[in-house]
């Protein structure tokens, strides 16, 4: 009954941008902090960056920050992740998770804190 699709992945360029999107189903996102996760090939799923209800507040990984931006629109129960300035060490597959936790932000960055995820976009950065 709960999905979370994950779309917008693809090839780029170092230094070129991508959008990837979050479309959520069978919940309602307003009511679920979200984040984004990623996982390489052979490695762990790490932490990208998280949203809180409203939109009003955001956390990223520092490996991200100023790079990256997360946002939501609420009325399309969809959550964005704005990649620029992309690095071949984001290569990754790319998850969207949605949590019913209430708490600090730093909390959503552990996996363990969501509840719902979704099957993953691959985004690729050449060069």
């Amino acid at each position: 009954q709960v999905q979370l699709v994950e779309s917008g992945g693809g090839l780029v360029q170092a230094g070129g941008s991508l959008r990837v999107s979050c479309a959520a189903s069978g919940l309602t996102i307003r009511r679920y902090y979200m984040g984004w996760f990623r996982q390489a090939p052979e490695k762990e799923r790490e932490f990208v960056a998280s949203i809180n209800w409203s939109g009003g507040s955001t956390d990223y990984a520092d490996s991200v920050k100023g790079r990256f931006t997360i946002s939501r629109d609420n009325a399309q129960n969809t959550v964005y992740l704005q990649m620029d300035n992309l690095k071949p060490e984001d290569t990754a597959v790319y998850f969207c998770g949605a949590s019913h936790t209430m708490a600090a932000p730093i909390v959503y960055r552990r996996i363990e804190h969501y509840d719902f995820w979704g099957q993953g976009t691959q985004v690729t950065v050449s060069s």
